[in-house]
């Protein structure tokens, strides 16, 4: 990810000074050996060392300002060695005890992929898709200067189609079942709430069929209009 790569040059370029704050603060080289054979073994793609060895720092120096750093660092390396549970633990209590620090917008991205990664299929559990949905919209409300907010601004577009997808299969069954006012719930929640999606003028469409089947012309008729208003070239206006 591109994102990765820049926080992890970023965290690389200043690693260069460690040994100049370190003396200053603690007297030892402990720390600076720690820290660069940790930043080698992430280079290397040695995920699982390289986020033990970031351990190490906090451990051994958890007073250190170079501790701060080597919890998100340990998180980036969990996370890309797909150790997703560890990767999350760590990164929350990062937000939790440095609400404030610089570093929290790109903690709270992170969080959000490892969530992200864990999306499986519409057909399955969607835990991981609303924990990544809400995590990003997060980022949106609270860091929307940064460039994690454009990058979660994508991600809530694919999330929304794939919620929205799962919504429409459901209420779909619910419509061969002629459970139509289950259908309807269903095919109102993507129309209000995930108004980006590509499913929008499908589940418009179905809310003019169940209003049809249901005798209530009304609502059909209106609804209808919605679609063309909206979708006036859609497949699905023509069908309504």
């Amino acid at each position: 990810l591109k994102v990765f790569t820049l926080i992890f040059l970023f965290f690389v370029g200043g690693c260069a000074s460690i040994s100049e704050q370190e003396e200053i603060v603690y007297q030892e080289r402990g720390l600076e050996k720690i820290y660069n054979n940790a930043l080698n073994k992430l280079l290397n793609q040695d995920y699982l060392e390289a986020s033990q060895e970031f351990d190490e720092v906090e451990r051994q120096h958890p007073y250190s300002p170079w501790a701060k750093k080597s919890i998100i660092m340990s998180s980036f390396a969990n996370y890309k060695y797909r150790e997703y549970f560890k990767s999350e633990a760590n990164l929350k209590r990062f937000i939790n005890l440095y609400p404030a620090s610089k570093y929290t917008p790109y903690a709270q991205y992170l969080l959000a992929m490892c969530y992200y990664q864990q999306i499986i299929d519409v057909k399955r559990d969607q835990s991981y898709v609303f924990m990544a949905y809400d995590s990003f919209k997060l980022i949106i409300d609270r860091y929307p200067d940064t460039e994690y907010a454009k990058e979660s601004y994508y991600k809530i577009i694919y999330l929304e189609n794939h919620i929205a997808a799962r919504e429409l299969r459901v209420g779909m069954t619910y419509v061969s079942l002629k459970k139509y006012i289950s259908a309807l719930k269903r095919f109102k929640n993507i129309v209000n709430n995930y108004q980006t999606s590509i499913y929008v003028p499908e589940a418009l469409h179905r809310m003019v069929e169940i209003y049809v089947a249901l005798d209530i012309k009304e609502e059909a008729i209106i609804n209808s209009r919605v679609l063309g208003y909206n979708f006036p070239k859609s497949k699905w206006y023509r069908y309504s």
